[in-house]
């Protein structure tokens, strides 16, 4: 096998520099931990046509694999539930559904929780494995703890880590349910995306404990990284303290609107003109807002025969939709069934402007067995409360 030494201080590098490497312990564990082990059986690479280029670790060329497995990407090693790269030898289409994040997001995330030595960590979503291994490196194998839903993945994390030379509490489940084995944690990291943060985590979690999980809807852009202090008499609160995106939770994911959109469209109840521009929708914040005001919405383009572009918010489960018709400049919303989805998000979208449009870091967030409350400043607009089902 390949030395990889090199390339792993390179790294670590290329991440102090990048400003979110900033202590020794992690510094170690990002030396000390080979990152090539937690790709097997290899990675799909993206190429034209919107297709994936499976590359193995056994068929690559050492140093090809090598540059790819230290590279400062994401590396897709699941296709649609299932597929893996050494199943395939030509280029397939296909949703990404398990990957090795990028390396700069994983160090970031893992310095926000603030460890100590002696500290349990919960870790939700287990993936490659390779966060869990430099949890093990700077914890301890025996105070990890991490959840994996899907079985073969697990499998594939579990011989990983037991290449790099750690075994861990390593748990097939629906990590939306936590883990209370070992509990109550210091630390619950997730590395998957949430709608809420499950009250699950916070019951398994000490007083002064800490949350750090990416939550918003179901749009692959517009999330925020939240990091709450869990408290005593079962409250949490705490901020949005970045945009952080990951691949939904599967138990949580949502099937996207397809089908004739135009019949779905067909019968509004309301029309008029909006404040203002959906295409704001293509921007993170407003995105984020849009899921705080509206937390069952999709937010849908698509495009006529002719190319003439189309918006839509959908909500299924409201049975609730919102069309956006361009004139120039200006754009006309129909909407239709009992949810009116613009007249949520333009109110919101509007006051966030007047306050000067902050960052998604000005938004603070409660939570309670009973429901989460999420705001910016004092603006009635900016506050918004989703009740637990």
């Amino acid at each position: 096998m390949t030395d990889t030494a090199p390339e792993r201080r390179a790294l670590a590098d290329r991440l102090e520099e990048a400003g979110v490497l900033k202590t020794p312990q992690w510094r170690a564990a990002v030396e000390a931990v080979p990152r090539e082990l937690f790709l097997n059986p290899g990675v799909f690479l993206p190429v034209d046509g919107g297709r994936w280029r499976p590359v193995t670790a056994v068929g690559a060329d050492p140093a090809e694999w090598a540059r790819i497995a230290y590279s400062d990407q994401s590396l897709t090693t699941q296709l649609d539930g299932h597929l893996t790269a050494d199943q395939v030898s030509d280029p397939v289409t296909g949703a990404p559904t398990s990957s090795s994040t990028t390396p700069v997001t994983v160090v970031d995330m893992i310095e926000h929780l603030d460890v100590e030595d002696g500290h349990r960590v919960l870790e939700i979503a287990t993936g490659t494995g390779y966060s869990s291994a430099l949890m093990c490196h700077r914890l301890g194998e025996d105070n990890v703890t991490t959840v994996e839903v899907d079985p073969e993945v697990a499998a594939r994390a579990d011989a990983a880590l037991e290449a790099a030379g750690f075994s861990t509490w390593t748990v097939t489940g629906d990590g939306l349910l936590g883990h209370p084995r070992r509990a109550p944690y210091d630390r619950v990291i997730a590395t998957c995306a949430v709608r809420r943060i499950p009250y699950t985590w916070i019951r398994q979690t000490k007083p002064g404990g800490t949350i750090l999980a990416t939550v918003g809807g179901a749009w692959s852009y517009g999330t925020g990284l939240a990091k709450v202090t869990v408290g005593e008499g079962g409250r949490a609160e705490g901020r949005i303290i970045d945009r952080s995106s990951f691949m939904q939770a599967r138990s949580q994911a949502v099937v996207p609107v397809t089908g004739d959109l135009s019949a779905r469209t067909a019968y509004a109840d309301s029309e008029r003109e909006s404040k203002v521009p959906p295409l704001l929708l293509e921007e993170w914040m407003p995105a984020f807002l849009a899921q705080l005001a509206a937390p069952g919405a999709q937010f849908v383009r698509a495009a006529t025969s002719d190319g003439a572009q189309l918006l839509y918010l959908f909500d299924p489960e409201r049975e609730s939709f919102a069309e956006f018709i361009a004139s120039g400049d200006d754009w006309t919303v129909r909407q239709g069934g009992p949810a009116d989805l613009w007249d949520s998000i333009e109110p919101a979208v509007i006051a966030w402007q007047d306050e000067g449009s902050p960052d998604i870091t000005a938004v603070q967030l409660h939570i309670t067995e009973k429901a989460h409350t999420y705001w910016i400043g004092d603006k009635p607009e900016l506050r918004w409360q989703h009740h637990v089902i």
